[in-house]
């Protein structure tokens, strides 16, 4: 009976319920779209820079990460590598043997990275053939070198020439070798782009001196959420000899960053709330005066006090209801079409993405988590403004409600 006249009740007035309904279901939206392109700003920078440069674990040996010498490289044979691969949640992985050396052509000499790399496995990974932009992709055998667009520029070749390496290898020794530009690849950032030069991995191996080893083994998995597990199976596989990095180890700055964005964010959320609150909050106050005489008249006849304020609460509980639920099922679609869709960042911002070693880009999530944690957030506020009818009921007075 109660739940019938509450739903009576709420039906009587369209336009008061309209509003209501209209101020939880507007907040639900811009809550969850705002909640939406945080997640999935964070999400897509750790995914595009874990892709890029670390994948989201890796696999390195003792005291490489800090020194960054060919000294601390490892042998990690392709049976352990197979095991690496075969772990729950784990999706890809690419073997890399990455040292410094000096890239000359004729007069002009840079200071350019070296990555001995899996072709394939790195495609799979970093999606590296598809950034070709002259020449051909490395294959594993390929005795030529891949250099980024950058690079190519500051020294003046073509595919038609040869770049000099020359550096330091494996416990000392020299490295240097004569290759053919194979191809040139256009790399999304400045950095890389200026400074990459990717052989085949035997290649590398044989530059540095470094006959059987890699510097690290990036590893990619399916989600982030998954990243304590999987990191706990590779400790269980993997000798004390080996290092396992997660990627917010290897890229503090990055979660500084991701760390300081989220608390602002959340103070806008904490805005937005109170500014929902009290809209919703008003509108309930306004309702409660509208219906002084009302509830005036029902307590006169009879009606306890106790039981009014029943069927006001189941009121104000159907119309957050109807709000929140409404703002999820039109939320949704427009996050969705925003992730299909995500907002490429041009001018200052995208230097500032830049710099982080971010694809500019602006994208959203369609994670359950956003629109569910909103709408609980929102129903929870109006369901506090309930409190208000329970005290204005209370202390309300028969005579003097039935005159208003």
């Amino acid at each position: 009976m109660y739940l019938s006249l509450s739903w009576r009740n709420i039906w009587r007035n369209k336009k008061r319920t309209i509003i209501i309904a209209a101020s939880v279901f507007f907040a639900v939206i811009l809550a969850a779209v705002m909640r939406s392109a945080q997640l999935g700003s964070y999400s897509y920078m750790i995914h595009s820079s874990a892709k890029l440069f670390t994948g989201y674990l890796q696999v390195q040996g003792q005291g490489y990460w800090d020194k960054r010498s060919l000294d601390n490289s490892m042998v990690l044979d392709s049976q352990l590598q197979q095991e690496i691969s075969q772990i729950s949640h784990v999706t890809n992985i690419t073997p890399r043997l990455e040292g410094f050396a000096l890239v000359s052509y004729g007069t002009r000499t840079k200071v350019g990275e070296v990555i001995g790399i899996d072709p394939d496995r790195e495609n799979n990974m970093t999606g590296l053939k598809q950034r070709l932009i002259a020449g051909d992709f490395l294959t594993s055998d390929a005795q030529g070198a891949l250099i980024g667009a950058g690079l190519a520029h500051r020294l003046k070749i073509t595919l038609s020439d040869s770049i000099v390496l020359y550096g330091q290898g494996y416990h000392g020794q020299i490295a240097a070798a004569k290759l053919p530009i194979k191809g040139i690849v256009k790399l999304p950032f400045q950095e890389m782009n200026n400074s990459f030069v990717f052989l085949a991995l035997g290649n590398a191996q044989n530059l540095f001196s470094a006959y059987e080893r890699i510097t690290s083994l990036p590893i990619m998995i399916d989600n982030n959420r998954n990243l304590n597990s999987v990191q706990s199976t590779l400790r269980s596989k993997l000798n004390p000899e080996y290092e396992i990095m997660t990627w917010d180890q290897m890229m503090p700055d990055l979660v500084q960053n991701i760390q300081l964005d989220n608390a602002s964010g959340i103070v806008m959320l904490i805005i937005l709330y109170i500014v929902i609150g009290f809209g919703v909050f008003g509108t309930v106050m306004m309702m409660m005066m509208e219906r002084t005489k009302e509830f005036g008249v029902l307590i006169s006849v009879g009606m306890k006090k106790t039981r009014l304020m029943l069927v006001t609460t189941l009121e104000s509980i159907f119309l957050s209801f109807i709000g929140v639920v409404a703002g999820i099922m039109c939320s949704y679609p427009i996050i969705y079409y925003l992730k299909l869709h995500p907002i490429l960042i041009t001018g200052e911002g995208a230097k500032t993405f830049d710099s982080l070693g971010i694809e500019p880009i602006f994208n959203f999530s369609t994670d359950s988590i956003v629109f569910i944690s909103q709408a609980i957030i929102v129903f929870i506020i109006a369901l506090a403004t309930a409190l208000y009818p329970l005290f204005f009921i209370k202390k309300i007075e028969p005579n003097q409600a039935m005159r208003t």
